[in-house]
């Protein structure tokens, strides 16, 4: 199935970022201090985490989020069985539209893990 890549997707918007670091730095740390100390694990594991913000980002249907948070949760070493049972709970409370969002989901962890399982055997 053609359609948008997961990996343009994220470094077009890493290129975007790099540029909003630049320009406006302080509001970017503050961004960034406050996803380091949310994303920390605590009493859930990095990788609930993880998979709580992946299920923010397909109901809030934004592409690079999923594509950020698939990554993320590929380097976390989630189960494909993990991440299809959070997409099923999201489905449940988002409805039809969100079911879209989260085949997209499927698709960009079919497209990212091989990518990231070359790069860590290498």
């Amino acid at each position: 199935m053609e359609g948008k890549s997961f990996v343009q997707i994220t470094s077009d918007v890493t290129a975007a970022l790099d540029e909003m670091r630049r320009e406006i730095p302080d509001t970017m740390q503050a961004f960034g201090g406050l996803a380091k100390a949310s994303m920390k694990a605590g009493s859930l594991s990095a990788l609930q985490k993880e998979l709580i913000a992946l299920a923010i980002g397909v109901s809030s249907r934004c592409d690079a989020c999923i594509g950020f948070h698939v990554k993320a949760l590929i380097r976390l070493g989630v189960s494909r069985e993990q991440l299809m049972e959070t997409l099923a709970v999201c489905t449940y409370m988002g409805g039809g539209p969100t079911l879209m969002y989260a085949a997209e989901a499927v698709r960009a962890y079919d497209e990212l893990l091989p990518r990231l399982q070359k790069r860590n055997v290498a």
